[in-house]
């Protein structure tokens, strides 16, 4: 049986890479698409990941607007990084495939109330917001909710957007408390696992060799955000941080980490977005997420490969 998933996301290079991986594996079935504002707004977002469904040849994906803006707060970007579009690098048509007319909050709430209990998994690879509506909206939904495989946060990597806080967490924090607080099963890459992910020359000509459009368009937005990231960190590559959600419901020993209790920032503003991630077990409050810490770098490239080849 596939694991019945939702991506809600902000495509985003890397984004469209994590949806690519879930569309070219039989394991999991994808519901739904919903769509949030975060690298680039809503408007953007939603034709981001209409483009990539088209691009995997899966106009039959349901693709849903969301939240277009964090609960209680102005919204960040991250063009800097992405691009205008948020999928700069490689120009691909304007999608043909209709958004859906339902609320994201709507589909979420409607399809965890109707699937079987503990048999949807959501995979937020954006800001919180849509989840934590939907949690809000109708508490009733957080028992029924398999597990949420999110990724977001960092510890001791600390922050990408500000000394720190990481992207997705630090646009909309009061979102990610509520669903950090929520109780139901978490599973977190943060910026401490996504950072040992990073492409290289090989892999991105691995990508580039492919036969196809897929390859290419992996490799051509690879070029595209590695460009900074490299300038930022000095690293070889960039990290590819939001496949690494799909690849650990396809691969989960892929990945190490812990199980803690993880506080989330929302009043300093020094330190709003972070994730207070209790690694060392020092203050006695119980975990309430599975923490990762580490990533076996080529067994994920190896996956993404394979996987993304089939395309």
């Amino acid at each position: 049986m596939a694991r019945k998933i939702i991506i809600d996301t902000d495509p985003g290079q890397d984004d469209a890479v994590a949806i690519l991986l879930a569309l070219a594996s039989p394991e999991l079935e994808v519901l739904g698409i919903t769509c949030v504002a975060g690298n680039v707004p809503l408007n953007l977002t939603t034709k981001n990941a209409r483009i990539v469904c088209e691009l995997a040849q899966r106009p039959d994906i349901k693709v849903f607007a969301g939240c277009d803006k964090p609960i209680a707060r102005k919204l960040v970007t991250a063009e800097h990084v992405h691009g205008k579009t948020g999928l700069d690098g490689i120009t691909l048509p304007d999608p043909e495939m209709p958004l859906q007319t339902a609320h994201a909050v709507d589909f979420l709430i409607d399809t965890l109330r109707h699937e079987p209990v503990g048999t949807v998994t959501l995979c937020p690879i954006g800001p919180l917001t849509n989840i934590a509506t939907a949690m809000q909206r109708a508490p009733d939904i957080i028992g029924r909710i398999q597990e949420i495989v999110l990724m977001g946060g960092a510890y001791f990597e600390v922050g990408n957007i500000t000394p720190a806080a990481e992207f997705n967490i630090y646009v909309d924090p009061e979102a990610a408390k509520i669903v950090f607080g929520a109780g139901a099963p978490l599973t977190v890459m943060p910026l401490d696992v996504t950072h040992k992910a990073l492409t290289n020359r090989t892999r991105v000509d691995a990508f580039r060799a492919m036969p196809g459009r897929v390859g290419p368009a992996v490799a051509s937005w690879t070029d595209f955000f590695e460009r900074y990231d490299k300038e930022k960190y000095g690293s070889e590559g960039a990290p590819l941080h939001d496949p690494c959600t799909i690849a650990y419901l396809l691969r989960p020993e892929l990945f190490s980490g812990r199980e803690i209790n993880v506080e989330i920032e929302t009043g300093s503003e020094l330190t709003l977005g972070m994730t207070v991630a209790d690694w060392w077990r020092v203050t006695g409050r119980p975990a309430n997420a599975r923490f990762m810490g580490d990533v076996d770098a080529a067994g994920f490239f190896a996956l993404l490969l394979e996987r993304i080849a089939r395309l």
